[in-house]
Parts: C-alpha cells; structure tokens; sequence
C-alpha cells in the first residue's frame, strides 16, 4: 500500500475521531466543555414568550394610571369597589384608573376632530362624561354581583344549617357549602372559600367573619356577619342562628319583592302616557274626527 494512502487514511480517521469527541464533549450534559459553549452561546437562545394580554394591558395603561392624581381615601374606596366587584388583584387597580384617562382622551380626541375648540362646553362634557364611564360600569358590576349573592345566600344558609346540625363546625360548613354552590351560585361560594382561606391561615373567625362582610358589600352578609360574632361570643347554638336568621332572609326577599311589585303600577305611570293613551286617542277619537271633516269641509269649501 503506497504511503500517501495511509497516510490519508490516518488523517481522516483522527479527524473524524476529534470531530467525535469534541461533539460528544459538547452535548454531554456532565462536560465541563458542553456547559461552558452553552454559557458562552453555542445554543440558539429560546423563543421569547409572549406576556398575556392582562399584562400587556396592564402595561399599556400604567403611564396612563401614573397621570391621574389620587388621594389615599380615593384608593381605597376604588379598590374597595373593585373588591366588591369581584376583582381583587392589586393590578386591577391599574387597570381601572388607566381605563379612566383613556375614556377621557378618546372623548377629548373625538370633539376636538369634529369641532376643535368652538365647543368648549362640549369638549369638558366629553372629557368627564368619559371619566365617569368605567366608574359607572364598576358601579354597575358591583350592584349585580351583590344582587347574586343577596339571592343566593338564603340557600347557601340553609344547607350551612344542614351541615352544622350533622355536626360540622361552622368554617367546615361554610367550606362543605362553597364546595357544593361552585356550579349554582360561583359568587357566594368563592366569597365561603375566601373565608375558609383566611380561617386556615391563621386569622380569628372575628377578623375573617368582617372581611367576609367587607368584601361583599351586602348588608344581608353584615347582618349575619353580626348574628355569628354574637353567637360566638355568647356561646349560644350557631344552628337556632342560622336557621333564625335564614327565615328572616327569606321573610325580607318575599318582601322587597312584594315592594317591588307595589312599585311597577306607578312604573307603568310613563310608558302609559307616552305610548299607550296616544294611540288609544287615535283609535277612539279618529273616527269621529274623520266624520266631523267630511261634514264641515265641503261646506267650508262651498263658502
């Protein structure tokens, strides 16, 4: 075998034998060669993960959130309000008072495209009716939530009464009743959840019982929130309690519906007049008035 030939044969095999080697050392995870490529950038560096849309939402409208002057009691009042709508997460707070200066813009942006600044008192009108939107939306979110729970609190009452008479203590009742209202009534069973999170933690039934009473908002919970601090302060049976106090929920429902049943007769007072007794003037009256200008306008004519 003539030498060129082996020595070609050497160099390739001790080639293919450091090429070998060096990838082995690199991919290796244990290599002291493979990590120190991967800390110098021999991977390809991973895709970046986009944030979700609340985060960048959030983001978008935290400069915005930054221009609106607040005073502490306004903060605490707005993110009492938020709790009570059911958002509790501290960036929602954010959210809110951004959404505020945005409103406020667009308004502004949309009458000054329109009519510059001939219409002063409509550009300040916009603005603050732009302000005020997603504080009535709020408003609005908070109201039909409390009305949920208000609806649903008879039942979750009843079955907590059912649950400390087979002996449960009152927190593993209220956990057993936001276990069994998840699907019915999610707003009551995540406000007993809440509760049950507190209670485990560490925080006295008090304290817990008045930050249930506080996050909702309803006056129905604050007046059981009281019929429980006293039970338990005096001693007395929670089960006579409850079933007392769910009674009385139940005699106060059948009553604000019974008001709001007295109260659509005068309801009705405005859509009457407006669109009912027009047209039954029309219908009755028509007629008559048809006949009296056939009667008098040839007459009329004639003169």
């Amino acid at each position: 075998m003539p030498l060129p030939l082996i020595l070609s044969i050497v160099v390739f095999f001790t080639i293919a034998v450091i090429v070998f080697a060096f990838g082995a050392a690199a991919v290796s995870p244990s290599s002291v060669l493979g990590s120190r490529l991967r800390e110098i950038g021999w991977q390809r560096p991973k895709a970046e993960t986009r944030p979700p849309i609340r985060e960048r939402m959030q983001q978008a409208l935290d400069p915005l959130s930054r221009a609106l002057p607040t005073s502490p009691t306004n903060v605490s009042q707005t993110r009492a309000w938020l709790i009570q709508a059911g958002y509790r997460s501290p960036q929602h707070i954010t959210i809110y008072r951004g959404l505020r200066v945005l409103f406020a813009a667009l308004g502004f942006i949309s009458v000054f495209l329109f009519t510059g600044f001939n219409s002063p008192m409509l550009l300040a009108g916009m603005v603050g009716f732009g302000f005020f939107i997603p504080r009535f939306l709020l408003k609005r979110k908070v109201a039909e939530r409390q009305r949920r729970i208000r609806l649903a609190l008879p039942d979750g009452l009843d079955l907590t009464v059912i649950c400390v008479e087979a002996g449960l203590s009152l927190d593993q009742a209220m956990m057993r009743v936001g276990d069994d209202l998840r699907h019915a009534h999610p707003e009551l069973s995540a406000e007993f959840h809440l509760f049950d999170l507190e209670t485990r933690a560490g925080k006295p039934r008090v304290e817990a019982l008045r930050n249930l009473a506080a996050r909702t908002g309803v006056d129905d919970i604050r007046s059981l929130v009281g019929t429980l601090i006293q039970t338990d302060r005096f001693g007395t049976s929670v089960a006579q309690a409850l079933r007392v106090h769910s009674d009385s929920l139940r005699t106060e429902r059948r009553q604000r519906a019974e008001e709001q049943a007295a109260k659509t007769t005068v309801k009705m007072i405005i859509p009457l007049v407006l669109f009912v007794m027009p047209s039954l003037i029309f219908v009755t009256v028509g007629p008559a008035v048809i006949q009296l200008l056939h009667v008098f306008v040839p007459v009329g004519g004639k003169r």
